[in-house]
């Protein structure tokens, strides 16, 4: 219960909801009851054709528990004054009226309530989201990203509909089985409490049925998110898969789950479905052992009640197992709320290892150097950096290099902060970077990946996703820096041309020039590269590298570079292998030393 009140703290202010829910649905049961008791005065005045006598005075009953009694005087006194036919009317214009009136503020409190489910799952999703994006970066590195996908999109849908469903199940329902069962008492005592046998017996039947359903509910929302990480993978490396004939592979590994994914849903449903035809069963039983039992009190002339008044109460007992069903699909679908509202809270309790602290300063701009002092870095009990000491000097360029694996790419992620040092230091002029606001550090530093991360937007918003209120003569001036101003001119439709999902639509030399436009109209002091002109044709590549060294002048840069002519004018070179710092200094100075700078030279390592 403690998972379910958490989730509906999502629905907050939920008395902007409840309140009014709460009074519509009162109004809706009582006149849905009264529905149900008219039938007596009805089917007493068509059972009684003569008119009433004006000699016959009619006492009229006082008390709710004289309910039926109460309609009947109100139908004979109806008959008394303008006859059999004219009481017909009367009682149906005034089943009429209560019908439009239940109907009406049912409606109403539909409304509402889906008000409240959309309220809920608005801010329930926000709340996933915004703390997904809050996350240090290396929280991603240990995830699959179609188990957060999943999270955020399927897991937040089966919470809307279950938890506020069954909100919506226990606001009304029990409301409802109160007001049959009081009618009932109402007519006759004696028979209720008999009748009542049947709850404990179902009960005890749905309990068993349902016992579960959540261990089913957390496998079923695993598989699916698996099957979730499978689609996104097969989306993403589909030229991959292909080219390596892996399509049937992709195929079974999805198709598998799909099948596993499907063999819990059944048996979930098998168990979810068996619960109303149980509790449904045991209401028809106990419906005619109570015909057996009332008929034979009406035919034996009984006082208890009369035949009007027993068909009356056999079709409000019949709509007693409505509400009681519903409770009871209700407790069958919550196992499967709570188990993803579980795996989502799971998601908004984890926090980021990256914090501000409560009085972190603002920077607002470079003016010496970024010091490395003694920094380690490590994910877990695996070391990636050790020992670090390098200082990156206001308007120098730094070039790392090494073997792949070495820890170049960690090192340039803990400059802007995408996780934090798990020993020594890193000062920004002077400042440790924790005691930096992280986003004005990042207002200082831009970055150009290996990887072109594009949007599935236009080319203009791409590249003003760095700067949003940019204009559009900035945007051409950033893009003519990046050799891209004539490429778009001759796309569809210029800058306004879309570029599909993740940059589908252009070349690799292309999307890599947008997020060099982007960098350059963010226009920062400090510029980390990671040169990605490996897989380009020549002539692109050759764009992209003239690109690139235009971004690069008078700028800080820290740049991990694969081209020997970056390297070789870098104002130091910065060589690391297995997490450490194994040599630095100028092309020259490290030529001479002969140690794995050498060994990587003479390798060929770099580009020409």
């Amino acid at each position: 219960m403690k998972t379910y009140f958490r989730l509906l703290s999502f629905a907050k202010p939920i008395e902007k909801y409840a309140i009014p829910y709460i009074i519509f649905t009162l109004i809706t049961v009582v006149f849905s009851t009264l529905n149900l008791a008219m039938l007596a005065p009805l089917l007493h005045v068509l059972f009684n054709t003569e008119q009433v006598s004006s000699d016959v005075v009619l006492v009229k009953p006082e008390g709710l528990g004289q309910l039926p009694a109460y309609f009947t005087y109100y139908a004979n006194l109806a008959n008394q004054q303008y006859g059999p036919y004219g009481a017909l009317k009367f009682v149906c214009i005034a089943i009429i009226i209560s019908v439009f009136i239940s109907n009406l503020f049912r409606y109403l409190s539909q409304r509402i309530m889906e008000n409240l489910r959309i309220h809920t799952l608005l801010n329930l999703r926000k709340t996933v989201f915004n703390n997904v994006m809050d996350l240090h970066l290396g929280y991603f590195n240990g995830q699959r990203k179609g188990d957060i996908i999943s999270k955020v999109a399927s897991d937040v849908q089966v919470v809307q509909f279950s938890v506020t469903g069954t909100l919506q199940v226990v606001f009304k329902e029990p409301l409802q089985l109160i007001a049959f069962l009081v009618t009932l008492f109402a007519i006759s005592t004696k028979l209720t409490l008999f009748a009542m046998l049947v709850i404990p017996v179902s009960a005890f039947f749905i309990s068993k049925i349902v016992k579960t359903l959540k261990a089913q509910a957390i496998a079923g929302q695993t598989s699916y998110a698996n099957m979730i990480s499978f689609l996104d993978e097969a989306l993403s490396g589909v030229r991959i898969v292909k080219a390596f004939n892996g399509t049937n592979f992709v195929k079974k590994r999805f198709n598998d789950e799909n099948d596993r994914y499907a063999g819990i849903m059944r048996a979930m449903a098998r168990r979810q479905q068996m619960g109303s035809p149980v509790s449904e069963l045991l209401g028809v039983i106990m419906v005619a052992i109570i015909l057996l039992y009332g008929g034979n009190l009406v035919l034996s002339g009984s006082d208890e009640f009369g035949a009007s008044e027993f068909i009356a109460y056999i079709a409000i007992f019949s709509q007693v197992m409505r509400p009681a069903k519903a409770l009871t699909d209700a407790f069958s679908n919550i196992h499967n709320g709570i188990a993803a509202g579980e795996r989502v809270l799971e998601l908004i309790d984890t926090k980021s290892e990256v914090n501000d602290k409560p009085n972190a300063k603002e920077v607002t701009d470079f003016k010496e150097a970024i010091e490395f002092q003694q920094v380690d870095f490590s994910y877990g009990e695996k070391n990636i950096l050790k020992n670090i000491n390098l200082t990156i000097e206001k308007g120098k360029t730094i070039a790392l290099v090494g073997p792949s694996g070495g820890g170049k790419s960690t090192l340039v992620d803990l400059i802007p902060r995408f996780m934090d040092v798990t020993g020594g230091q890193i000062l920004f002029d002077g400042i440790d970077l924790r005691d930096l606001d992280q986003e004005s550090l990042r207002t200082m530093i831009g970055v150009v990946n290996q990887e072109s991360i594009l949007f599935n937007d236009t080319i203009f918003n791409n590249i003003t996703f760095s700067n949003t209120s940019a204009t559009q003569e900035e945007v051409e001036a950033a893009a003519k820096i990046a050799n891209a101003h004539e490429f778009i001119l001759k796309t569809e439709l210029g800058y306004e041309t879309n570029i599909g999902d993740r940059g589908a639509k252009l070349s690799g030399g292309q999307r890599q020039r947008i997020c060099i436009a982007r960098a350059v109209l963010k226009n920062p002091p400090i510029m980390l590269l990671d040169e990605a002109t490996s897989a380009l044709d020549t002539e692109s590549e050759k764009l992209v590298q003239d690109s690139l060294y235009k971004l690069m002048e008078n700028r800080t840069t820290v740049v991990i570079a694969h081209r020997l002519s970056t390297i070789q004018s870098a104002d130091t070179i910065v060589v690391i292998d297995a997490g450490q710092i194994v040599e630095s200094g100028s092309h020259s100075e490290l030529i001479q030393q002969e140690g794995l700078y050498r060994k990587l030279i003479d390798m060929q390592q770099f580009t020409d």
